[in-house]
């Protein structure tokens, strides 16, 4: 079970209310009444848990896991051990995701204001709204109900933030309008001056950033990632984007809806994303590019040129990722060729 320290509990919760709330079927015989009280990887699981198998890899897990329950596909029930109760879902992952959840639901705000805080005049606090010590609050500034604002962290003036959402600490924010349900991780920064200059031999002249964030509903934005504003219009985060840690998003950038950046990934400035895009763990992706929707770069990749929609690409230069696995496999073969031939001389 996770640490009671460090996690909220709802537990102990009835088969029957999992697969309520959780969209999972019981199998047959299932006791909807039973009991469980946390969940568990396969192999730590005990009787009062729920586990889950989702990669056909761990089979051999779940022939001995000793889990009370298990959540995976239909088509893999007759794998079970003896006497596990079974909740069935076609996304077992998911599932999990959600009895997780459940068990461990996120706390909610605590709709208190620390005397530590500083909170402007004009600033404006919806119901319901924790600040925590050190923290502060800019003038015009407003918070949406429910939502918290970690210690130490920085709202600037004229800032919105939506209902619901999750600020950490050592966060600031400038110069952006945050929608409902946003998830902000310590030491973010959003809204600062994008990297825009006027470079020449007379020295580098900074171009003003008069631009905004505009960040919606459903972000998670991971620790000390960096989403600068833009130099005249904005920058964009479409709703239910998800950006790992140690992101940077340069002004003027426009992620469309569900995009996942991993973590070290950089955008260049004004580079549009599509809808559902996938940029892996330290990809860069130059300025001005157009990324279609469903498109996936590659880890490490570099990325030059505009990519078509659900196309994917991996390498530096990035190419179409079949060709990169071709140029790898010749490069191995030559590689290979090379050290026995070298092998042959030296004898």
């Amino acid at each position: 079970m996770a640490d009671p320290r460090f996690f909220a509990y709802a537990g102990p919760l009835s088969l029957g209310r999992l697969a309520e709330s959780a969209t999972l079927d019981l199998a047959p015989g299932v006791n909807p009444h039973r009991l469980m009280n946390g969940v568990a990887t396969l192999a730590d699981a005990g009787p009062e848990d729920v586990t889950f198998l989702d990669n056909r890899r761990y089979l051999g897990d779940l022939r001995v896991t000793r889990a009370g329950a298990c959540i995976l596909h239909p088509s893999v029930m007759d794998r079970a051990p003896p006497g596990i109760d079974l909740l069935l879902s076609p996304e077992p992952y998911r599932a999990f995701a959600r009895v997780a959840a459940l068990f461990h639901p996120e706390p909610a705000a605590l709709g208190t204001v620390d005397a530590r805080a500083t909170i402007a005049p004009g600033a404006r606090l919806g119901a319901g709204v924790e600040v925590g010590p050190g923290a502060v609050i800019g003038a015009n500034a407003a918070i949406g109900d429910g939502t918290s604002i970690g210690a130490n962290s920085v709202v600037g003036p004229g800032v919105e933030i939506g209902r619901l959402c999750r600020v950490g600490p050592n966060v600031t924010i400038s110069h952006a309008l945050i929608g409902d349900g946003v998830r902000i991780l310590p030491g973010v920064r959003i809204g600062q001056d994008g990297f825009g200059y006027a470079m020449g031999p007379a020295g580098h002249l900074k171009v003003p950033q008069l631009g905004r964030v505009r960040i919606g509903d459903g972000v998670e934005i991971g620790a000390n990632t960096t989403i600068d504003r833009g130099t005249l219009g904005d920058t964009i985060i479409g709703p239910g984007c998800v950006i790992d840690n140690l992101v940077q998003i340069a002004h003027n950038v426009r992620l469309g809806r569900g995009c996942v950046i991993v973590g070290q990934a950089g955008i260049s400035g004004s580079t549009h994303l599509g809808d559902f895009v996938v940029v892996a763990g330290q990809a860069g992706l130059a300025g001005h590019l157009r990324i279609g929707s469903g498109a996936q770069v590659a880890a490490k990749s570099g990325v030059h040129r505009n990519i078509p929609a659900g196309e994917s690409v991996g390498g530096f230069p990035a190419v179409p990722i079949r060709e990169f696995r071709r140029m790898a496999g010749t490069l191995r073969r030559l590689a290979r060729s090379s050290s026995g031939a070298a092998d042959e001389e030296r004898e």
